[in-house]
């Protein structure tokens, strides 16, 4: 049975051979157990309604879905899926209660804020360096992060204007919305915080076909993703899972 102190990863990917090792890659970088952290393929399930203060916290995966996608092109598990992830928004921004929103789920987010998403600032499979704002060096999330490091992304879109009365917390060079926070508690994320870079590769291989990259080059992005240190990103995890479970102990 949930409990107030578990926490909820759910996963949007149709691919099945990427959404185990997505479960287990936000298992193992948050620190929690399997027992802490419950797992729902929203592309196979509805949340509906879900109450999000049933968990001590919610992490929102990625996709090869995009929000750009014009709503007649979009499948109907798509639209189904941005529905569950629309009205979880909602109630976690009402509650101020924490949710991490990333990649894929930055895009919800941003719409759901009045914000605008876009394709100009889509960013290649690749790591990158991301450099935190002054807001967010202060952070009580992403602050326990250096200053500027290195992360995993690739994706098509990106939020190309922050809704209003949201903190800005990290940018990169090609892409400059890659984290930001609404209220005290509710993050989105535009970089992967959960790979390890065997991770990323291993999902690369699942995704060579969808453009994220040249699929001749996988071997070459390989290599690039072992020669890079991402270290970092993985940190905000656990501590995700410490201030939400210092919130429900308070």
């Amino acid at each position: 049975m949930t409990g107030p102190r578990d926490f909820l990863f759910l996963s949007a990917r149709p691919e099945v051979e990427a959404v185990g090792p997505e479960y287990e890659s936000v298992r193992r970088a948050s620190g929690l157990d399997a027992g802490r952290l419950d797992h729902v393929r929203l592309d196979v399930e509805s949340i509906g309604d879900l109450d999000p203060r049933r968990y001590a916290g919610i992490v929102v995966g990625g996709s090869p879905y995009n929000v750009t996608t014009p709503e007649q092109g979009k499948h109907a598990t798509q639209l189904r899926v941005e529905a569950d992830l629309a009205r979880l928004a909602e109630r976690a921004l009402a509650a101020d209660h924490p949710v991490l929103f990333t990649c894929y789920g930055i895009g919800i987010l941003t719409r759901v804020l009045g914000g605008e998403v876009g394709t100009l600032y889509g960013e290649e499979a690749a790591p990158v360096e991301v450099t935190l704002t002054d807001a967010g060096r202060s952070d009580p999330l992403v602050g326990v992060l250096p200053a500027r490091f290195d992360a995993l992304v690739g994706h098509k879109e990106a939020t190309s204007r922050l809704p209003d009365d949201v903190v800005h917390l990290a940018r990169s060079a090609g892409c400059p919305v890659q984290v930001f926070r609404a209220g005290t508690s509710v993050y989105a994320t535009q970089f992967h915080p959960e790979v390890s870079a065997a991770d990323f590769i291993a999902r690369a291989r699942v995704y060579r076909h969808h453009g994220y990259f040249p699929a001749h080059e996988l071997e070459t992005l390989r290599d690039r993703v072992n020669s890079a240190s991402v270290t970092e990103p993985q940190r905000m995890l656990r501590r995700f899972v410490e201030l939400a479970d210092a919130r429900t102990a308070g």
